[in-house]
């Protein structure tokens, strides 16, 4: 993904779907990408489609344990853990924030702080220019 799709997360939900192996072998190649982006925010991994078989609660997924992420095991078709993810995943989003001292979050917020001075200036500007307007002879 665009590195842009990463400004402002203070979250990520990681899914991939038990029934197919592809999704969990591409979790490496996420996980690095998002931390390129990303190095300090909190993320989980989720293990779907688990109403299609239960069993899969039982297995041991070491991507998880490697990293030390929580992992959550839901069905979004039945809605098993589903709210607990979210609210977990919210909770985790809102410390993050609070306490963040992530070198991208301070350059990103210095950024958006240059445009938003810039675009001050500009309309400042522009409501100087209007102000000096001569007005046509009579």
């Amino acid at each position: 993904m665009h590195a842009s799709y990463y400004h402002k997360a203070h979250a990520c939900i990681m899914v991939f779907d038990v029934q197919r192996k592809v999704t969990y072998k591409n979790l490496g190649t996420w996980y690095a990408e998002l931390r390129e982006f990303r190095p300090e925010i909190p993320c989980v991994v989720v293990a779907n489609k688990i109403d299609a078989d239960i069993k899969v609660t039982q297995k041991s997924f070491n991507f998880a344990r490697k990293f030390s992420l929580p992992l959550y095991f839901v069905s979004a078709a039945d809605g098993t853990n589903v709210v607990k993810l979210f609210n977990d995943a919210i909770r985790l989003a809102v410390s993050y924030k609070q306490n963040s001292q992530d070198f991208m979050d301070e350059v990103l917020q210095e950024l958006e702080n240059i445009n938003l001075d810039q675009k001050e200036e500009d309309q400042l500007a522009q409501e100087q220019c209007g102000n000096t307007k001569t007005l046509p002879p009579s």
